[in-house]
């Protein structure tokens, strides 16, 4: 099964940028891949998913403009470039990933995803 391993968090301006990365220990074809976070408190919230070809990609209204998702099924790693960092973009970030039949589909609700990763923090100081 393929396991999940996300890095590239730390601490951070507002303004600033990140770029986080998820890295499979196989291959992830036919993997879609999502981003969530958690901030202290709060639910799990969904930020980004893409299809397993990379074609079609979902992001919360919240980070439109700012975060872009992207995937390299070579190099079995997704990313998550954050730009604009804001404080309220503060959480553990965690990538998840399932199998997908569908070429172009992209999973947004948690409960669509059964692989997970452990988490990375990001903090944004204002």
């Amino acid at each position: 099964q393929v396991r999940l391993v996300e890095s590239g968090g730390g601490l951070v301006q507002a303004g600033g940028s990140l770029r986080l990365s998820c890295a499979a220990s196989g291959s992830f074809r036919n993997y879609a891949l999502g981003w969530f976070r958690q901030a202290p408190g709060k639910e799990r919230e969904f930020v980004a998913a893409i299809s397993w070809n990379g074609a079609s990609t979902k992001y919360v209204d919240s980070v439109k403009g700012r975060f872009t998702i992207s995937r390299d099924t070579a190099e079995s790693t997704m990313y998550l470039q954050m730009n604009n960092l804001k404080p309220e973009d503060t959480a553990v970030y965690s990538c998840a990933g399932r199998f997908s039949s569908s070429d172009y589909r992209y999973y947004y609700k948690s409960d669509d995803y059964g692989i997970w990763g452990q988490g990375t923090q990001v903090a944004v100081s204002s």
